[in-house]
C-alpha cells in the first residue's frame, strides 16, 4: 500500500484515492436529495453540478484532511485497513477545496462559493492539531451536526433561490437535517473508543458509552421523526416510515447483540447501519423529487 524510504512513508496515487473514501460521500447524500425535494424552481443542469461539487471534491476533500492529521491505524468511515499518510494527502485537500469553491463560483455565484470555503475551514478545524474541534464532543457534536445538516441543506437550496419568504419555508427542515446528523454522529464513532482515547479524543460516544451511545441515537432519531410528522403530510410520513423500516429493524436488532457483546459495537455493524440508513433516506429523498 505504501513504500517506507529511510522511514519516511510515499503515499501512491491509490492510498490517497482510498483516503478520499468516495463511498463515504453516499452517507451524507441524504441532506442533498432533501433539500433538492423542497427547492423551488430547481435548474437540473446546476443541481447535477452541485452534486459533483459536493460528493466528489467537498465531502472527499474533508476526509483527507482529517486522515492527514489524525493518522489512525485502525478502522476509520469507510476505509478499514487505511495506508499511512504524508503531506501531499493535505495539500491534495486543500486543492480539492479551492477546485470546489472555483467551481461553484462559476457555476452558481459567490454566496454558494463563500458557503463551501467556509464548511471547508470548520472541516479543518475539526481535525487539525491546533484546534482540533474533534476533541470536544459536544462542541464537536453540535458544529458537525450543523454544518453537515442545517448550513449543507441551505447551501443547496440558497443556490437557486434568495427569496427570504421560500427561506423562511425551509428552516424547519434544516432543523430536521441536523437533528438527523446529531442522531448519527456519535454511532459513527461507537467503534473507535480505543482508537481515539489512544490520540486524547474524548468523543461524543465516548462520553455517553457504548450502550447511551445507542439510547441517545434512538432518542434523537425520535425528534426528528416527530419533526417529519409535522413537517410532512400523514400519506408522505407514513412513506417516511416504511421506507426507513429496515434501519430501525437492523438498530434494534444491533442493540440486542450488543447488550450481550460490546464487541459488536464494530466497524463492520457500523458500516451496515450507515449504508442502511444512507440507502433508505436516499431513496425516501429521491421519491420525494420523482413524486
Amino acid at each position: 500500500m505504501y513504500y517506507s524510504l529511510c522511514s519516511i512513508t510515499i503515499m501512491t496515487p491509490r492510498d490517497i484515492l482510498l483516503h478520499l473514501r468516495l463511498p463515504f460521500s453516499f452517507f451524507l447524500m441524504p441532506v442533498y436529495w432533501f433539500a433538492i425535494s423542497q427547492t423551488p424552481n430547481l435548474d437540473k443542469s446546476k443541481a447535477v453540478w452541485i452534486f459533483v461539487i459536493l460528493h466528489i471534491l467537498i465531502y472527499p476533500a474533508s476526509n483527507a484532511y482529517n486522515s492527514y492529521f489524525d493518522k489512525d491505524e485502525g478502522s476509520i468511515g469507510g476505509l478499514e485497513k487505511p495506508p499511512a499518510v504524508d503531506k501531499k494527502l493535505f495539500w491534495v485537500s486543500w486543492a480539492m477545496d479551492i477546485l470546489a469553491v472555483i467551481i461553484g463560483f462559476w457555476v452558481v455565484d459567490w454566496v454558494f462559493a463563500s458557503m463551501l470555503f467556509l464548511y471547508g475551514l470548520v472541516s479543518k478545524a475539526y481535525s487539525n492539531d491546533s484546534i482540533r474541534l474533534k476533541k470536544y464532543p459536544i462542541l464537536s457534536w453540535l458544529v458537525v451536526g450543523f454544518f453537515q445538516g442545517s448550513f449543507t441543506y441551505f447551501t443547496v437550496i440558497m443556490a437557486f433561490t434568495k427569496d427570504l419568504d421560500v427561506l423562511k419555508l425551509q428552516i424547519v427542515p434544516a432543523i430536521i437535517s441536523t437533528l438527523m446528523l446529531w442522531a448519527v454522529y456519535p454511532m459513527s464513532q461507537i467503534y473507535q473508543h480505543e482508537e481515539d482515547t489512544k490520540r486524547g479524543d474524548t468523543t461524543m460516544s465516548i462520553l455517553l458509552g457504548i450502550r447511551g451511545t445507542f439510547i441517545f441515537t434512538a432518542m434523537v432519531f425520535s425528534i426528528a421523526f416527530t419533526g417529519f410528522y409535522f413537517y410532512f403530510n400523514h400519506a408522505t410520513f407514513i412513506n417516511l416510515l416504511i421506507f426507513n423500516f429496515p434501519t430501525l429493524i437492523f438498530f434494534g436488532w444491533w442493540f440486542l447483540k450488543v447488550l450481550k457483546d460490546k464487541n459488536q459495537a464494530n466497524f463492520k455493524n457500523t458500516m451496515w447501519l450507515n449504508l442502511l440508513a444512507s440507502l433508505c433516506l436516499n431513496g425516501f429523498y429521491i421519491w420525494l423529487c420523482v413524486d
